[in-house]
Parts: structure tokens; sequence; C-alpha cells
């Protein structure tokens, strides 16, 4: 196979849920110090680790910690390329570990893409937020936007976060519902095409659990885009 060809197996194959021969060849590549497929397979599993935040806690086996961690080449007392993410070592390895055992649709493969997408494009911007809650928000054009966010509030019995897409001089469009892990953290993706002309904010609410189509309460979260 070619490059172009494994793009659209390196997020199965850092699920390990691969067919045996295509694995073979991307393990090939590797073991011949390939440099593009090692990159990629890095980038994968940050993706995958990204998308499984959406799902619940999951505690991984020490040991499969250990391995994971060794299989993308990663010490566990040194994850600086995962800062950007604001991913801790046990967070990245317990989602890898939910993501094996739940064998991940399609779809949530293509949103792990759109994550990817967000985060790499020279056309994204990334504001930072603070005050309490902190993280960025980053915002494309054609992909989407992505919150990645700490210190979250925990929350009462029957209540979620609600994210907000707030439009220049208009109301609050609904962004969609997401909660935190045991330690505050949360990541949030909204994907499809944003108009940053006319958006000037993106921002979170605690709300009901099926969610609002209009705050019910005061931002804990606001990022504003215009002049970012």
């Amino acid at each position: 196979m070619t490059h172009e060809e494994m793009s659209e197996l390196y997020e199965l194959y850092a699920l390990g849920v691969l067919e045996p021969v295509e694995r073979a060849e991307i393990d090939q590549h590797i073991a011949d110090g390939c440099k593009s497929c090692t990159a990629a397979v890095k980038r994968a599993s940050v993706t995958n680790a990204i998308v499984m935040s959406f799902a619940a806690d999951a505690e991984p086996p020490k040991r499969l910690k250990r391995r994971i961690l060794a299989a993308i080449g990663v010490e566990s007392r040194n994850l600086s390329w995962l800062v950007w993410a604001g991913a801790s070592a046990a967070l990245l390895v317990g989602l890898l570990w939910f993501s094996v055992e739940s064998r991940q649709k399609s779809e949530e493969l293509a949103a792990a893409r759109a994550v990817l997408d967000i985060v790499n494009s020279p056309e994204t911007r990334a504001v930072s937020f603070g005050a309490g809650p902190h993280g960025n928000v980053f915002v494309n054009p054609s992909s989407g936007v992505l919150l990645i966010a700490t210190n979250l509030p925990k929350l009462e019995p029957g209540k979620t976060f609600e994210m907000w897409v707030i439009p220049k001089g208009g109301a609050p469009r609904p962004a969609g519902l997401f909660k935190t892990d045991a330690n505050g953290k949360a990541s949030h993706v909204l994907p499809g095409a944003i108009d940053l002309s006319t958006t000037g904010a993106v921002a979170v609410t605690v709300e009901p659990d099926a969610g609002s189509q209009a705050p019910t309460s005061t931002p804990i979260i606001v990022a504003p885009l215009a002049g970012s």
C-alpha cells in the first residue's frame, strides 16, 4: 500500500482493530523506520483519545497502560507532545483502552479526523479562556469547533454542560451537550462549516440533562472570537 492508501487506516491501526494483513504492512513500515507512518500512528492515537473523551470513563489495568504507551513510543514520564490537548497519560491510556474494547464505529472515526483537521489546519483560529474553567476553543471555517477545557465545576444531578455558538448581534445557537471526567476535564466538538465573519463567541452554560434551546444560566465559559 502507498501512504495515501494507508491514510484511511491509521485510526483503526491505533485502535487495534485493523485486519491482520493491513496491520502487518503498517507494522513493517514502522519497523523499517518509516517516519511518516510513525508520526501518523501517534496522531491517530491522540485523535482517538480526544474522540473517546466523549464516552464514559474506564479504568485500564496498569499493565495495559504500560503496553499501550510502549506501543506508541511514549514514556509515561514524558508526554509533552500531548500538552496541546490537555490530556494526561492516565486519560490517554484509559480512553484508548476503552476505544479498543468498544470497537469504534465509522462515524466516530470520521469525527476523529474532523478533530485532527481542526487542530492542524492553518485556517483554525485558537482562542484561550481562563478565570475558573480554562482551556482553548479551536474554530475552523470548514471543519467546525473544538472545545478543550479543564477545571470545570462538578455538576448537580440532572445537569449537563451545553456549548453555544453566538452570532454577532444574534441569539446563541445550541452546539451540543457534554460532561467532564472525574478531574473536571472535557473536550467537545461541533463538526461542520462555521462562518467566522458572523460568529462572535463560543460559550458554555450548565443546563438540564436534556439540554435547552436557549441558555437558562449564566455562562461559565465565554470565548470571544472577534479580533482574535
